[in-house]
């Protein structure tokens, strides 16, 4: 005599008033997450199209293809001489930003100084508040002191003493976690200090001097109050500067021009993005890559 098969539990369903709720909640996400793409599409579209239009506008339209925008730009005695003075300000700052930032980090990462903690978050906040236009006016003094109005070297120092406070303030935490037993072993052989900065702990924390460098060449790059003070002279302003003379006598904005500069004025950025972006991802936990 055979036993009877078990019966199933009848499989409990969630009722139909949360199986709606789920599903309005959804789809409300989506539409929130599409409106954000087309919000932020939108002007890089514009960018896209504009520089090729003829007679562009503020709406994005089917270009009337033209280059003649780009012939003109090309054809400025400034434009593209302030392309090259913005990436050799934005790769000098850039430079002494990741040599000063990472040394500095590395001491107060190994070195217990009393209220270390306390120095660096009072760094970070006095180079978040006394910043911009706040402190133009004695940076200002101070380079004229220094002779060092009208000089690249005046703007590179000043855009690096703001940007290093924060730089250190994050490249603390990739040193931090720079394994201390790679460095002991390497005591044992007699390295010194500063070859185990070089030989362990950079290449250990590279992702995150990565990530400083391509985020102190944008702020460079894109400053426009620090060289329009400290310089005066047309033939070193960098693209941050000259991209506000793209107008006309009577303040009327010359959109394709305008466009067309942007356009280029974006390349560089985007590069050391996509750079960075492929061979570490931007995706960190502490100071090693996941």
């Amino acid at each position: 005599m055979t036993a009877a098969p078990p019966v199933a539990a009848p499989v409990a369903r969630p009722p139909a008033g949360m199986v709606v709720g789920q599903f309005i909640r959804r789809v409300a996400f989506y539409v929130v997450i599409a409106l954000l793409t087309v919000f932020f599409a939108l002007p890089m579209l514009w960018l896209v199209l504009a520089p090729f239009d003829a007679n562009p506008h503020l709406n994005i339209t089917i270009p009337h293809f033209t280059l003649h925008n780009f012939v003109v730009v090309w054809q400025n005695p400034y434009a593209i001489k302030s392309l090259i003075n913005g990436l050799i300000l934005a790769l000098g700052t850039m430079v002494l930003v990741v040599a000063l930032g990472s040394a500095a980090a590395y001491a107060l990462s190994r070195v217990r100084i009393p209220g270390r903690d306390a120095l660096l978050y009072v760094l970070l906040l006095l180079s978040s508040i006394v910043t911009g236009t706040a402190a133009m006016v004695p940076i200002f003094l101070l380079m004229t002191d220094l002779h060092l109005i009208n000089s690249r070297l005046g703007v590179v120092l000043v855009l690096t003493g703001g940007l290093l406070p924060a730089a250190i303030f994050i490249l603390k935490d990739f040193m931090d976690a720079t394994p201390r037993s790679y460095e002991e072993s390497a005591k044992v052989f007699g390295a010194t200090p500063l070859q185990i900065l070089r030989h362990i702990t950079i290449p250990i924390a590279r992702p995150g001097l990565a990530t400083i460098a391509v985020w102190a060449m944008v702020n460079a790059w894109g400053n426009f109050l620090v060289p329009f003070i400290l310089l005066n002279n047309q033939d070193l302003f960098p693209a941050s500067v000259v991209v506000y003379t793209f107008y006309t006598e009577g303040g009327q904005p010359q959109l394709g021009l305008i466009a067309a500069f942007s356009l280029l004025y974006s390349i560089p950025v985007v590069v050391a993005y996509l750079v960075v972006s492929r061979r570490y991802g931007f995706r960190f936990h502490g100071g090693i890559k996941s």
